[in-house]
């Protein structure tokens, strides 16, 4: 008998994903990822749930009424990750009219079954704060909403609530070969040690890498053709002081985001461009950084150049290859493939997806393996993520609470612990009854309890892993003080 009914390959949003709602559904489920959780696509996306406004001139309305419907049951299950977001458009006659704007975003409105989000409404930005740093040619525009998300804690909180739903978690074990019978037989590789084990059925979830799992790992041909799309993001000081977002639409019919960040910055994205070579290695080239700053200085008053950005990243999407000429175009819908044959244990291979729709793709995979196993009825709709037990708008009133709870912390600490731990904030901080009890401190916001609390409880093993998936904190942190960091660990490690 196997010792698995479902192993995983891959631990980006898909993967926990479906890890997630199969062990939810009784299932005895693994997870390997070769290295950290969301370490790669998942930790360097927009950063947010939409639908995607810019899909509708493609036609892609299935694509967008789903991720569309998805934002309100996201913002429920993890309102601690999750804020509603207004954005403004201003429209640029050279490049869009705005009768064709507006009639973009009341298909927007109402495709998706909106609830709780505010409908769109249209903006004097001659007046309004929101038109302050723009250039002032720009008189008018809209604004209308979705969500912004923390992607990579979304990731980790899908993984810590699979592992208390009894899915093993599997984090720097790479899986090195899979031999298909009735069952398969996985090899596993962590830390020089090879290990085997059997699952029932394999979902094929490594992203940009899901082609070179079938070709080395399964030895097989993968069963449909990965088209890699490099999106990069940069992130410069704050542009502007209110917590809108921008959409701008670009020269070569695209849009640019750009978007509060962390309080004092603000992050600048996204480009499409095909790629090809080992997806971890994907960095913006000094092209793709100059496209972002030369498309937010066509509206932005201040101009921004590349000696203003403070951080750059890369990450590389597997999209299902439609046979469209420029990637731009490409669908970002997903692909499900099962491959099934008599004899041999079933295959279900993962193409494409967004973050918006990574609970519908977990539940049309387990709907394509129903017949394998006995599950049960759908669940995650009606369900939270760990530490998101709260109303949608509650995160204020959590703040409050553990204002009284942790005096001795300053506004800004609690409202990014909040915002990482929702009413899971006193597994992190305990009976504390001042600073010192939490310390050493890594800078003003970063203590050892919280430190010991994600490796002992989140798979942290590396700074890294601290301040650039569980936190973006790296972005605050002096040399000598990650330094100090990384010492920490190492001791608390070993």
């Amino acid at each position: 008998m196997a010792e698995f009914d479902l192993a995983i390959i891959g631990g980006g949003i898909n993967g926990v994903g479906i890890a997630r709602d199969a062990a939810g559904r009784g299932l005895r489920v693994l997870l390997v990822e070769q290295n950290d959780l969301a370490s790669g696509t998942s930790s360097a996306s927009t950063k947010l749930i939409h639908g995607g406004l810019r899909y509708l001139e493609h036609g892609a309305l299935r694509l967008v009424r789903e991720a569309l419907a998805e934002r309100e049951v996201l913002l429920r299950m993890a309102p601690h990750l999750i804020r509603p977001m207004r954005f403004v458009v201003p429209p640029n006659p050279n490049l869009y009219a705005a009768s064709r704007l507006r009639l973009g975003l009341f298909l927007y409105d109402r495709l998706g079954g909106r609830k709780i989000l505010p409908a769109t409404r249209t903006l004097d930005l001659t007046h309004h704060i929101v038109g302050a740093p723009l250039k002032r040619r720009y008189r008018f525009g809209f604004e209308y909403s979705d969500c912004w998300v923390d992607d990579a804690r979304l990731v980790v909180l899908n993984a810590v609530d699979a592992a208390e739903r009894g899915a093993v978690i599997r984090t720097r074990t790479r899986c090195v070969r899979a031999e298909r019978e009735e069952s398969w037989r996985l090899i596993l590789k962590a830390k020089g040690q090879r290990e085997v084990v059997s699952a029932r059925a394999l979902v094929n979830a490594a992203g940009p890498w899901v082609a070179d799992v079938a070709e080395t790992v399964l030895r097989a041909p993968a069963p449909g053709r990965v088209r890699l799309d490099k999106g990069s993001h940069i992130v410069v000081p704050r542009l502007f002081e209110h917590d809108r977002g921008y959409l701008l639409p670009t020269a070569d019919r695209r849009v640019v985001f750009a978007l509060p960040f962390e309080r004092d910055f603000t992050m600048i994205g996204t480009t499409d461009a095909e790629f090809a070579g080992d997806p971890g290695s994907a960095v913006p080239t000094l092209g793709e950084i100059d496209y972002l700053c030369d498309s937010v200085s066509e509206y932005f008053r201040e101009r921004v150049g590349s000696e203003d950005v403070v951080w750059a990243f890369a990450g590389v999407r597997a999209l299902y290859d439609d046979g469209t000429g420029n990637v731009k175009d490409t669908t970002r819908d997903y692909q499900l493939d099962l491959q099934e044959h008599f004899h041999e244990a079933p295959l279900l291979t993962v193409y494409g997806g967004k973050i918006t729709t990574y609970r519908r793709l977990a539940e049309a995979a387990l709907g394509r393996l129903r017949h394998f196993f006995k599950l049960s009825a759908e669940w995650t709709s009606g369900s939270t993520l760990p530490g998101g037990d709260f109303v949608y708008d509650g995160a204020d009133a959590l703040v409050t609470q553990a204002r009284q709870s942790w005096p001795f912390l300053a506004e800004s600490n609690l409202r990014r612990l909040i915002g990482a731990y929702g009413t899971r904030l006193g597994r992190v901080l305990g009976s504390a009854r001042d600073r010192n009890d939490l310390g050493p401190w890594f800078g003003d916001e970063l203590s050892a309890a919280e430190v010991r609390y994600l490796v002992r409880h989140e798979w942290a093993r590396t700074a890294e892993d601290v301040l650039w998936r569980r936190s973006k904190l790296g972005l605050r942190l002096t040399q000598p003080q990650s330094n100090e960091l990384v010492g920490f660990m190492a001791n608390i490690a070993g």
